[in-house]
């Protein structure tokens, strides 16, 4: 049986995200048959702009991915730093580029699952989540969220803790705090969650369905 593919695709400016990223795909892996993949989205800010805002290099061992890539997998996490409340605009960018894969609905019926990082509580650690849904929703993807099946984790009150029903999350603070043992077994517990749910869709598939259809045209 060939193995389950996850994608892990993720934007970090300063890598709190990226750390969250590598703990979500080991998490994924831990599942037998699942193979997670850590992928980049482009960066749409010049090289001027990004030394002005004093951000480290990009990972040097992690590919950036193009939309038409997101065909080959069965199932994706999904993770973003917050911009007032929203995904940040490189990662909607990328989402604005996969058009042609929305036209043809070819994303339908892959479960994904999103994960984030935002600045302070106020920052958007449900808002930026649940705004994030909309780009699934149009593809037709099937949204994984975590619920309440971290358990304990989930009801922590001792420390600042990032993530909530929707997936986990970080706290950046002013970019000096880097994510916490806890808020980094939530990223490795959603990793296996969603990648376990990918794994029986994938041998469970959906009924057919008719993705052939033309989508409305855009006004």
């Amino acid at each position: 049986m060939a193995a389950t593919k996850l994608y892990v695709v993720y934007y970090s400016l300063y890598r709190h995200v990226e750390i969250m990223a590598r703990e979500v795909q080991r998490g994924a892996n831990s599942v037998q048959d699942v193979e997670a993949t850590l992928w980049q989205v482009p960066e749409t800010l010049s090289d001027t702009i990004l030394q002005k805002m004093k951000a480290p290099a990009k990972a040097a061992d992690v590919p950036e991915i193009r939309p038409e890539q997101l065909l080959e997998a069965d199932g994706f996490l999904f993770g973003f730093p917050s911009r007032f409340g929203v995904m940040a605009a490189q990662f909607k960018a990328f989402f604005d580029a996969t058009n042609d894969l929305w036209e043809r609905q070819a994303l339908a019926g892959k479960p994904a699952g999103i994960f984030w990082s935002t600045g302070f509580h106020g920052g958007g650690q449900e808002l930026t989540a649940l705004t994030a849904i909309t780009q699934l929703a149009h593809h037709g993807m099937i949204f994984v969220p975590l619920g309440y099946t971290f358990g304990s984790g989930m009801f922590e009150m001792n420390e600042v803790k990032g993530g909530s029903s929707y997936g986990a999350g970080t706290y950046a603070a002013d970019g000096s705090r880097e994510p916490t043992e806890l808020e980094l077994q939530q990223a490795f517990y959603q990793g296996k969650y969603v990648a376990e749910i990918t794994k029986k869709l994938k041998n469970e598939p959906l009924a057919s369905q008719n993705t052939t259809s033309s989508c409305s045209k855009r006004s």
